[in-house]
């Protein structure tokens, strides 16, 4: 086959329409229905601040920034993450998680532990190898985050 076959493919570049919308799109907080501010620690954890994990080979910055933009290019038709705290000195974080759809108050606790254990927990244990953090207990249970919510109300800007 010739050298010069593909010479002008760049005619031919279609962006996927999904990278697309989320590239060009800014958050926009109006575009949520329900917004609660999630604060994780480590289940069992073998360090005592952020700062202790390069000992395990983790960039805690560099894995947060990591998984959030994974999880919000995946997820961004129903749900939008945003990191509002991470100290290098303590031992959690803070995010805030958007949902598109209202997360009604009996069910929040049901529906925030499902999103924190089954979409965002196995990317930090498996794809940013969070699992060193956690001790044998946690290992073994295969839990890797503590975590607490409260709902954030947007149109006040005040917690219920």
């Amino acid at each position: 086959m010739s050298e010069r076959f593909f010479a002008d493919y760049k005619k031919f570049i279609i962006i996927p329409e999904e990278e697309h919308k989320v590239g060009k799109k800014a958050f926009d907080p109006g575009d949520y229905a329900s917004h609660y501010i999630l604060t994780l620690s480590i289940f069992d954890a073998v360090i005592s601040e952020w700062r202790q994990a390069a000992k395990h080979d983790i960039d805690v910055k560099q894995s947060v920034h990591s998984v959030l933009t994974e999880f919000n290019l995946k997820h961004y038709s129903n749900f939008h993450l945003q990191l509002l705290e991470l100290d290098m000195d303590k031992s959690y974080f803070v995010l805030a998680l958007s949902s598109r759809n209202q997360i009604e108050a009996e069910a929040a606790q049901t529906r925030v532990s499902d999103i924190v254990e089954k979409m965002i927990t196995n990317p930090f244990y498996i794809g940013q190898s969070w699992y060193k953090l956690t001790s044998e207990r946690g290992r073994v249970e295969r839990k890797l985050f503590n975590f607490s919510y409260k709902e954030y109300t947007y149109e006040t800007g005040e917690e219920k």
